[in-house]
């Protein structure tokens, strides 16, 4: 929901999502009867199934329910002359493979790497009246034990091998994204062949157990472990755990004393952009560019991508097997294969005709985790923060940090467990966890000169409030304004930058985005929804009960983030499938 905002900077040209619509409104040309493969819903994993069957001569067509390609990596300019990437931030986790074979950068994608990528200013006093501490974290492993220093010595020394220890396991994991899981469902019930192929898909495990070696049950533990358990056997410093720790609950409904949330700071640890591991960035224009490169490179092929097409229905035919769908406005469009990026819940709780699938299915999918803590809030300003430890320079220039994902209110791990306790108890947390991100600091088109955009990736707020509140106007700002607050602690001044602010509550993510619960991930990234078990066991395969339907978005194995394996991934399945039909 847009807050009023104050005019005082010069509007910019139209947005790239813009002017990609106005480029590309006729990208699908005249809807046909029939096509191929179906794919519902534009966002960045529905593009690139789209982009990949397309490429291997599938006839694919995409509907979108929003104006604009995406899903929740969009580009939207809500307050004039501000591009806000409005949902999803930062990129890091793109596969590399799907950068090069989309061709994307040659469609216009264009980045911008973050170093140093991690600042976590102290709320402190510095002893007579100097300038309080922070931890400021890059690419240079010296410059980082000089950082780490200041808290501890002995965690200094620690870091690198920490790190090469992180790096090592996600080296093990990485081949288990780029291919379906193993297919436990081909193993009890398929043919002879069916399991012989099923054997293959054990190929990455294997892979990833040899690599680990006998440290095996090292890394078990980091997956299953509550992540300060982790980090406690390897550091002593407060600061520095609570800013890795940050990694293992983003996005999720857990504290950091929740068993299994260190498979989630694996998740953020293991990507990397051109060619630099574990490296993280902004997409020049907004992440919306990226869906728009995704779509450039789909429609080249021959894809159609049709905005404000809502579909309806999944349509079934008498044998069992899906032939197509039904739009909002009537429309049926026949097709072999259906694709939904869109959630779990929706594709087979709202989408698909129940008596099509069992019941013990459609509980299970009811019962999915879908549980978020996540309110973005999307903030434009006339000038850059000013951080007590890190003040601005004369000039009000951008300087390193700036380009950061800064954490507020992460001096300790226990804040952050005490932020989660709040929102277990309906309550929106009294000092949120905020990861503050200035993408204008490297990319000056979003917003006018001498202006910048500042995304707030805040938890944790739950869905339903307690006492019977309800997530309005009020609350929201009530909510917007404690984040502010926060931030003017550790930046004065902050609040009488702000020219405007958007604020996105998990029901607005769930309205505007159609994420679950406001989940990122469309549902949880907890042990009993990952790999074999995502979105449930029997089903990780891409493909449901019902012949022809698959799912290509974040529900599927490897889950959320920005990385396109889903959406590559169900591509390659449904393939396989048209080509055995």
């Amino acid at each position: 929901m847009a807050a009023r905002s104050r005019g005082l900077c010069r509007a910019l040209p139209a947005s790239p999502c813009r002017a990609w619509r106005q480029a590309h409104s006729a990208a699908g040309g005249r809807l046909k009867p029939e096509y191929d493969a179906v794919v519902i819903g534009a966002g960045h994993n529905g593009l690139v199934a789209a982009a990949y069957l397309q490429r291997l001569g599938v006839n694919t067509v995409v509907f979108e329910r929003r104006h604009v390609v995406g899903g929740a990596a969009v580009t939207e300019e809500i307050i004039p002359g501000f591009k806000f990437s409005r949902a999803s931030y930062l990129l890091s986790l793109l596969r590399p493979q799907i950068y090069t074979d989309l061709e994307l950068k040659k469609h216009g994608l264009r980045l911008h790497l973050r170093n140093p990528y991690s600042f976590t200013p102290i709320l402190e006093e510095g002893p007579g009246g100097t300038v309080p501490r922070s931890l400021l974290l890059g690419t240079d492993m010296a410059e980082n034990q000089k950082q780490i220093a200041q808290f501890s010595r002995k965690d200094a020394q620690a870091f690198p091998r920490y790190e090469a220890f992180m790096n090592r396991l996600a080296a093990a994991i990485d081949p288990l994204l780029d291919a379906a899981p193993v297919d436990v469902a081909a193993f009890r019930h398929g043919s002879l062949l069916q399991r012989l192929k099923a054997l293959s898909t054990l190929k990455p495990l294997l892979q990833a157990g040899l690599i680990l070696g006998a440290q095996l049950p090292q890394y078990y533990q980091v997956l299953t472990a509550p992540i300060t358990k982790v980090l406690d056997q390897w550091f002593e410093s407060e600061p520095l755990k609570a800013t890795l720790a940050t990694d293992a609950v983003i996005g999720a409904m857990t504290s950091p004393h929740t068993p299994g949330s260190g498979y989630v700071l694996l998740h953020h640890v293991m990507g990397g952009l051109e060619g630099t591991p574990g490296a993280w960035g902004y997409v020049q224009g907004g992440m919306g560019a990226l869906s728009d490169a995704i779509a450039s490179s789909a429609t080249a092929h021959g894809a159609s991508i049709f905005t404000e097409k809502t579909v309806a229905k999944v349509q079934v035919g008498s044998g069992g097997r899906v032939q197509g769908v039904v739009l909002q406005d009537g429309a049926e469009v026949r097709s072999k294969v259906v694709l939904s990026n869109a959630s779990p819940q929706s594709t087979f709780l709202k989408l698909t005709p129940q008596e099509w699938l069992p019941e013990a299915f459609i509980k299970t999918v009811s019962q999915l985790d879908t549980q978020s803590p996540v309110t973005k809030i999307n903030v434009a300003v006339d000038r850059l923060p000013s951080f007590l430890a890190a003040p601005n320079t004369p000039s009000g220039r951008p300087q390193p940090h700036h380009q950061c994902s800064i954490h507020l209110n992460c001096e300790d791990t226990l804040l952050l467990h005490r932020a989660f306790e709040d929102a277990v108890d309906g309550l929106p947390s009294h000092r949120p966890l905020i990861e503050l991100c200035i993408p204008s600091s490297l990319d000056p088109t979003l917003a006018p000169p001498g202006c910048h955009v500042v995304s707030l990736f805040t938890q944790y707020t739950p869905y339903t409030l307690a006492g019977g509140k309800v997530w309005d106007e009020q609350e929201r700002n009530a909510y917007a304004d404690k984040v502010f607050d926060c931030i003017e602690a550790y930046a004065p001044g902050f609040r009488r930058s702000v020219v405007g602010r958007d604020i996105l509550t998990p029901p607005d993510l769930e309205r505007i985005f159609g994420l679950p619960g406001g989940n990122i991930f469309h549902c949880a990234m907890s042990l009993d929804q990952l790999y074999f078990a995502r979105p449930m066991p029997l089903h990780s395969s891409y493909r449901s009960p019902l012949q022809g339907l698959y799912l290509c978005g974040s529900g599927a194995h490897p889950g959320g983030g920005v990385m396109g394996a889903a959406g590559r991934n169900a591509a390659h399945v449904v393939f396989r499938d048209l080509r055995s039909m």
